[in-house]
C-alpha cells in the first residue's frame, strides 16, 4: 500500500511541476532545453536540405535558367 501512495505522491508532483517527466526511482527531470534542442535540429535539417537543393540547382544551371525566365517575365510585363 505504501508504494501506491508514493507512486500516487510522485505523479501528483510531475503533474504540478509543469512540463516535466518522472524518472523509475521518482525524480521530476525538466524539459525546459528540450524545445530550443528540437528548434536546432530543425534548423540544420532544413540548411542541410537548402544546401542539398542548391548544389543540385547550380550543378545542373537550373538557377541560371530560373533566373532568365524571371527576367523574360519582369520585362514583358513592364512594357
Amino acid at each position: 500500500m505504501s508504494t501506491l501512495i508514493a507512486l500516487q505522491v510522485n505523479l501528483l508532483t510531475a503533474l504540478r511541476a509543469g512540463p516535466a517527466r518522472v524518472r523509475s526511482h521518482g525524480v521530476v527531470r525538466d524539459d525546459r532545453g528540450q524545445t530550443t534542442a528540437e528548434y536546432a535540429l530543425v534548423l540544420i535539417g532544413a540548411a542541410a536540405l537548402a544546401f542539398l537543393l542548391l548544389s543540385w540547382a547550380s550543378q545542373s544551371g537550373r538557377i541560371g535558367q530560373l533566373f532568365d525566365f524571371v527576367l523574360d517575365q519582369v520585362r514583358g510585363r513592364a512594357g
